[in-house]
């Protein structure tokens, strides 16, 4: 009798942060998230991404409409909510297991600075960091006098890859596409990428689904989570959601703002069969209900480039 194989259930998660209402590419994501999470038969959880207390206050106006939007689209989730803003303390832990890697040094360069540099431009548009604090901290040179460091972590001349179930093969060698990266930011906030490393790790996720504008953060990730003894979850990033035009939803010019859509469409239903037809789910737009789509999900059907916002919103 051969020996039965073990799958490892799924457990996908979304990850909004509150710095501003939800519009219809959040929502686009987060439907994403939950359909190929239950579709394969296992759960999603809900992280709040609120690092940043002066732009996301704890349970702050954004959060209780973000929590009321998912709850009126009928997107359910699995577990308590997770909120980043109580978590600093584990965050911590784990910087400390990179400092003890010899990894961490204190950077003092502004942002300004490291933006006004002529060294080569990372795939996201920022400038490589040139390692100025690095040489700095390897001399013994004393800190500039009032003022605070944020931490980054070096990297290594290695190459990071994976393919991503939708966007295909992608890799970068951290040294030469990214350089070293912050980890803690000056007002001792811990950076986006250590926190998402951590709190995923920890929650178990084996999946993780979002916008195809993150997919250069994941070899990042990769290196931390190889530093901390992590497993590589699944990836897919998916298009984003655009105007007719072709430009990105944005929460700063209201884009396809909850607040407007709720005022339109009391039922969530057409709302959600736009966003299953945009996305090549059913064939024409329809009153639909999350559940309902769980048996149509499969992701040879999600377009890997953008997403047209629905004709009407």
């Amino acid at each position: 009798m051969e020996k039965e194989l073990k799958t490892i259930p799924v457990v996908g998660r979304f990850a909004p942060t509150p710095s501003g209402r939800l519009h219809l590419g959040n929502l686009m994501c987060a439907l994403l998230a939950w359909l190929s999470a239950k579709a394969a038969g296992g759960r999603v959880l809900l992280r709040i991404e609120d690092l940043d207390a002066a732009r996301c206050p704890f349970m702050g106006e954004n959060t209780k409409y973000l929590l009321d939007d998912l709850d009126w689209m009928g997107l359910t989730f699995d577990g308590e909510v997770l909120w980043q803003s109580e978590r600093s303390e584990i965050y911590h832990t784990y910087f400390e297991k990179l400092e003890q890697k010899g990894l961490i040094y204190p950077c003092y360069c502004s942002r300004a600075e490291v933006h006004a540099t002529t060294a080569p431009h990372r795939s996201d548009g920022v400038p490589k960091y040139d390692r100025k604090c690095w040489y700095r901290h390897l001399a013994g040179d004393p800190p500039p006098v009032g003022k605070k460091p944020a931490y980054r972590v070096r990297v290594p001349d290695e190459v990071f890859g994976f393919t991503d179930r939708l966007q295909g093969a992608y890799s970068e060698n951290l040294e030469r596409d990214c350089s070293d990266f912050v980890v803690r930011r000056s007002d001792g906030i811990y950076a986006y990428q250590l926190a998402v490393v951590v709190d995923d790790a920890l929650s178990g996720v084996t999946e993780i689904v979002r916008g195809n504008d993150l997919l250069d953060s994941t070899p990042r990730q990769m290196f931390l989570q190889k530093m901390f003894g992590f497993s590589h979850p699944v990836y897919c990033h998916i298009p984003l959601l655009t105007d007719a035009a072709g430009r990105r939803l944005s929460k700063r010019e209201g884009d396809g703002c909850m607040e407007r859509v709720r005022a339109a469409y009391p039922d969530p239903a057409p709302v959600i069969g736009a966003l299953a037809a945009a996305l090549g789910l059913i064939p024409s737009p329809e009153s639909v209900r999350p559940v309902d789509l769980i048996p149509l999900f499969d992701w040879g059907k999600i377009p890997r480039d953008a997403v047209c916002l629905p004709e009407g919103f």
